[in-house]
């Protein structure tokens, strides 16, 4: 893959709170659930997720690490039918939207049956199951997600990831672990590549028969 550069001085949230819980207190709920711009910046990347992973209306869509909703929202008004799945609480109730169909779960435990969804989307989630290339829990937690989204998706059922990993090598071995498990086949989709600041880096996966 070709080299470009990763280095943004502004840190991003995971690289400053230990885990989501510590900075989606009460106060930062309010302030991302009603912030206009992340409603727009989450509704355009929802779009383009869409563009790649090419799936029809009626499909039952998971959105994975959903928080309030934004990205579910767009789905449920395209004439998906989704289920909204956070870990967060405030997050996932503070708009109580029910066809939205809204779930308190952690995204690598999740508790759907079998063979469930046609699509897994999950959009600025992953980079809290996995930042640290040194970390043996979140190289667990990565598992232990893999195993979930393969187990309730349905055969040729996809999955596709917008996240924003530290370094190129944490983009690489999240790749590589995917690929380790041989439950999926895919490749990343980078937009604005040279860009560090607009640069969009979607995994795209499909699940093996």
């Amino acid at each position: 893959m070709t080299d470009y550069n990763f280095n943004i001085k502004a840190k991003r949230p995971e690289e400053i709170y230990q885990n989501v819980f510590e900075y989606f207190k009460d106060d930062q709920v309010i302030k991302y659930s009603t912030s206009k711009s992340m409603m727009k910046i989450q509704e355009k990347i929802t779009l383009r997720a869409l563009e790649i992973i090419k799936i029809q209306p009626k499909d039952l869509v998971l959105d994975a690490g959903s928080g309030c909703g934004f990205s579910s929202i767009v789905l449920n008004k395209l004439g998906f039918n989704v289920v909204s799945l956070d870990i967060i609480k405030h997050l996932l109730t503070y708009y109580q939207i029910p066809e939205l169909n809204p779930t308190l779960a952690d995204i690598c435990l999740t508790p759907f049956r079998d063979e469930t969804f046609e699509a897994i989307i999950s959009i600025s989630a992953l980079q809290w199951i996995y930042s640290d290339l040194n970390n043996t829990n979140m190289e667990n937690n990565l598992y232990n997600l893999i195993n979930s989204f393969h187990r309730i998706l349905k055969p040729n059922g996809k999955v596709i990831f917008q996240f924003y990993p530290k370094t190129k090598n944490i983009m690489e071995k999240i790749g590589s672990t995917f690929k380790k498990k041989d439950f999926f086949e895919g490749n990343f989709i980078i937009d604005n590549i040279k860009s560090p600041k607009k640069r969009k880096i979607f995994l795209f996966l499909k699940k093996k028969p």
